[in-house]
């Protein structure tokens, strides 16, 4: 890589800054931890770090990141193969997944449509999800995309594309989290929460 320290400590400390959720000093610590333990914690983080590297790969199903394709959640026979959650990434996939909110397949667009980053429906995994939509099997498709004006467009864009297929397209509810105080949310949380409302 360029422009990285020749000094090895320094060099592990630059490449840690640059996770996300670690600044300079976290790495810092982090490093420093590490090279007072390198037998409990260096050494084992290099052979994970080697062995993910050499082993995880994006699902050619859905494009989750597993060590075998396709992954475990594709593979499982106990979920509900009827139903297909689009995330933008894998990152909101292990969100659903630790929430255990979704006994479903995922589908991994890998972004949202944004044309001022240049970003169109052919740099995401749309045509894929049609694709595994023509293929039958699948009865209603979830567009969990964040609320964002990218991920709207985004969610408009591709209801349009399922909307021939005649299958049921579903978008998460949005409004006020549990345990959430009106006075502290933005207005479009507030705005949505309002439209959404339903009967008690």
């Amino acid at each position: 890589m360029h422009n990285l320290p020749n000094d090895p400590i320094e060099r592990l400390v630059a490449l840690l800054a640059k996770l996300p959720g670690l600044g300079r000093r976290s790495a810092r610590r982090a490093v420093l931890r590490m090279l007072t333990r390198p037998n409990e914690t260096m050494l084992p983080l290099a052979e994970a770090l080697a062995a993910a590297a050499a082993a995880v790969r994006p699902c050619q199903t859905c494009g989750n990141l597993d060590a075998q394709s396709p992954c475990g959640i594709c593979r499982d026979p106990q979920r509900d193969h009827h139903l297909v959650c689009v995330v933008e990434g894998v990152a909101d996939l292990w969100a659903l997944e630790r929430a255990h909110a979704h006994r479903g397949l995922y589908h991994v667009l890998g972004g949202v449509l944004s044309p001022m980053g240049g970003i169109g429906p052919e740099e995401l995994s749309i045509q894929p999800l049609l694709a595994r939509i023509a293929a039958g099997g699948i009865e209603e498709v979830i567009v969990a995309l964040p609320a964002t004006v990218d991920g709207a467009a985004t969610a408009h864009y591709l209801t349009d594309r399922l909307r021939p297929s005649g299958i049921a397209v579903t978008r998460l509810a949005q409004g006020v989290p549990m345990g959430g105080a009106l006075d502290v949310l933005d207005e479009g949380t507030l705005a949505a929460a309002l439209r959404a409302r339903r009967p008690v």
